[in-house]
């Protein structure tokens, strides 16, 4: 029921593309697919200065899967190989992004020291339906934090399993910072990442990379509920160029219903 709620989806977005559409602030947009991005898609098709249209909040990566993307308070960040944060100049261009215009509908402070597999356990509790979308931002004190980056690839680009089998692993302790990331029900399998999905910027925009694992100190969380996923059309033209009115191809997924 799930797969087929997706399909007819997908099949009401594609005949609706040639109507206008107005950047919306409960969407979180996404560029290119899960799949492609396995399947070695590493490429950078939208630029960073066109994204901001879109949302001041989100994870991704970038041109031949150079490092990680953090999205944070409208300005995006790339951690490196190197595990250093660095500014993203706008020209930069993304294979793969999530972004979303953050605004909390929910807030909890959690002073519990608790590992990762815990904090998601207790995330999953709090969101109203599992099965919808979710921006997610925590705030706060870790005890420790590790996290990953790769290093730029070279075509013919490998698959992606093969890129993170060589990943680089940084390991931090006592370190405040942001976790960014989202919550996406199992409906997205192969478009986008199923579950939660985080990436982690210091407080002082110094160091970070993709989540691999945690252990808390004191916490502020915050989730955005958000209604649909929606695929940016990569063809669009510069944000410079294109009103928000203007006419565009996307498709979106909706969340499914029990």
């Amino acid at each position: 029921m799930r797969y087929l709620m997706l399909c007819i989806s997908y099949f009401l977005a594609f005949t609706s593309s040639c109507q206008s559409q107005k950047v919306e602030r409960d969407l979180i947009y996404q560029v290119s697919t899960l799949d492609a991005l396995m399947d070695g898609q590493y490429t950078g098709t939208v630029p960073y200065g066109r994204l901001h249209r879109y949302g001041n909040f989100g994870v991704g990566t970038f041109d031949h899967l150079d490092g990680e993307m953090i999205g944070l308070n409208g300005q995006f960040y790339q951690v490196k190989s190197d595990g250093r944060a660095y500014r993203v100049k706008g020209p930069m261009k993304t294979p793969f992004a999530n972004i979303t215009s953050f605004k909390a509908d929910w807030r909890e402070s959690l002073k519990d020291s608790i590992n990762y597999q815990e904090l998601t356990e207790h995330l999953l509790s709090k969101l109203p339906d599992p099965d919808k979308f979710y921006a997610i931002k925590i705030e706060g004190r870790f005890r420790h934090i590790k996290t990953r980056s790769v290093p730029r690839q070279q075509e013919p680009y490998p698959h992606l399993t093969e890129v993170i089998a060589n990943q680089i692993v940084f390991e931090y302790e006592d370190i405040e910072g942001t976790m960014v990331g989202f919550h996406m029900p199992e409906t997205v399998q192969g478009i986008s990442t199923p579950g939660f999905h985080f990436h982690f910027i210091s407080k002082d925009k110094s160091r970070g990379g993709h989540l691999l694992d945690c252990t808390t100190d004191r916490l502020k969380i915050s989730i955005d509920y958000s209604d649909k996923l929606q695929i940016l059309n990569e063809k669009e033209k510069d944000p410079a160029l294109t009103h928000p009115a203007d006419k565009r191809k996307t498709r979106s997924v909706k969340a499914s219903k029990k």
